[in-house]
């Protein structure tokens, strides 16, 4: 079984963050979003493994690399256009050999793994797997058209929704997907949509098996998905690490995780939080639920509920929160309160 990863896209609700870079690689507990479906496919023993790449191609691979870092190898496929979830899978049908394949967007977030569901797929004799989730408001997704138990179709953004079921971002297919594929027409939006590959499945009599989570998952396209994922991954963290930092006069409590490095001095921080290689931190009240990248500066300030990418510094700023900080980033005398949106290489500076 072969995997493949969607890391392509323009990331157009996730600006002013993906103007300068790839939205797969914006941090979540300071790991690139592109990691966690990589990691999770690693984990089922899927090692040989496709990333579909589109503009910001030459970034993903510069920060990817050829796989080895993952245990894995890593084959670059390129999507010229944003044509559609299907068009992409249909790009790897010679890297797939004949084999299954488990695809994965690579801007989504699943908790727990995927271990489950490769392992029911492949012990079944199904065309396809996908997973569904309750959704309160499914007509942004394709949603699953359930009878007797069984997987009936799948409804692309319905105005009127089926079921509250949407179809994320985790798949799983055989061979005959490739050939659905190559019969499909694109949608009235231009693309070849992954339903009407399921659809095409199941009108050819191989089914398509559904599974339902309860686990957390999310699509983080958007800055409140970023947050809300940088929560749900620090609120799973196990155990308090310092090793290599320095940390002295400070206060903490909750799960803390500090690398190597770093440096804290006359700090209160309160758990969960991550605090990146060479950061320093002087005079800070930092969590929960914080994210500081590497190489940052934070003096005299309090944050929470935030994202701080690398190489940026926040000094004087009494009360940051909900708030998510690009990388080279200055901020200096943001007042309490303040819920900050700062793209990579901007300044914010309030007045004495």
């Amino acid at each position: 079984m072969k995997g493949i990863v969607l890391a392509g896209g323009k990331g157009s609700r996730l600006r002013p963050f993906t103007y300068s870079g790839a939205k797969q690689l914006v941090p979540i507990a300071n790991t690139p979003v592109l990691h966690f479906p990589v990691r999770q496919l690693v984990d089922c023993g899927i090692t040989e493994i496709a990333l579909v790449v589109g503009d910001t191609e030459p970034q993903i691979r510069d920060a990817m690399g050829d796989g080895s870092a993952f245990g894995a190898r890593f084959t670059y496929m390129r999507q010229e256009a944003p044509l559609g979830i299907a068009h992409a899978l249909g790009l790897c049908a010679g890297f797939a050999g004949g084999e299954p394949v488990v695809l994965y967007l690579g801007d989504n977030v699943l908790q727990g793994g995927i271990e489950a569901f490769v392992r029911g797929f492949a012990q079944s004799d199904a065309g396809g797997a996908v997973v569904l989730k309750a959704v309160e408001d499914p007509r942004a997704f394709g949603v699953a058209v359930i009878e007797g138990g069984a997987l009936q179709r799948v409804v692309e953004k319905p105005d009127e929704p089926p079921s509250n079921l949407a179809v994320i971002g985790v798949y799983a297919f055989r061979p005959a997907v490739f050939d659905v594929i190559a019969g499909l027409m694109p949608s009235a939006r231009g693309e070849l949509e992954v339903a009407d590959a399921i659809n095409g499945l199941i009108e050819r009599g191989h089914g398509v098996s559904a599974t339902t989570t309860s686990a957390y998952w999310i699509d983080t396209g958007k800055m409140e998905d970023m947050l809300a994922a940088n929560r749900a991954v620090l609120d799973e963290m196990e155990g308090s690490c310092r090793r290599g930092a320095t940390v002295t006069n400070s206060a903490l409590s909750g799960t803390v995780r500090i690398a190597p490095g770093a440096i804290v001095r006359d700090c209160t921080i309160t758990g969960p939080v991550v605090i990146g290689e060479d950061a320093r931190l002087t005079g800070c009240t930092v969590g929960p639920h914080v994210s500081v990248g590497a190489n940052c500066t934070l003096a005299d300030s309090a944050v929470r509920n935030s994202i701080i990418m690398e190489s940026s510094v926040v000094e004087d700023s009494p009360g940051i929160e909900d708030s998510m900080i690009g990388r080279f980033v200055q901020v200096r005398r943001a007042p309490a309160g303040s819920r900050l949106v700062l793209g990579d290489h901007s300044r914010f500076e309030a007045g004495e």
